[in-house]
């Protein structure tokens, strides 16, 4: 067994899986009922070849209509915001909050500076 970190609405998880990251649904708040898939008052219908219990992080992304990426070399896999969520907050115009250190190393939300301009300006050297 091998520890993978999932990423999931800016929360970490670990947890043990195989090469192939399998996990509960619960991790992510959602339960198997014979509905399907359900979070709140959301049901998302489940194929029936599918057994209940852990599945594929690939399929429950799928079924769940969230992009995911998988790095299996470094066993981490990051779950991002369904499309229509991301659609949802491009119409609106703002910014999603994030908060970032300085090169001194205070922490700053984006939101801080709500109704000022913001040059955010980003550089990798790989």
């Amino acid at each position: 067994m091998t520890t993978w970190t999932v990423i999931d609405e800016q929360q970490s998880h670990l947890l043990e899986a195989g090469d192939t990251l399998v996990l509960d649904p619960s991790l992510l708040g959602w339960q198997r009922k014979p509905e399907g898939l359900c979070r709140d008052e959301v049901c998302i219908p489940v194929p029936a070849d599918v057994p209940p219990g852990a599945m594929d992080a690939a399929l429950l992304a799928r079924l769940l209509q969230r992009p995911i990426v998988i790095d299996p070399d470094e066993h981490v896999a990051a779950f991002a915001a369904p499309a229509a969520e991301r659609a949802d907050a491009l119409r609106s115009g703002m910014a999603p909050d994030f908060e970032l250190p300085d090169v001194h190393g205070i922490l700053h939300r984006l939101s801080d500076f709500r109704g000022k301009k913001v040059v955010l300006y980003a550089y990798a050297s790989w």
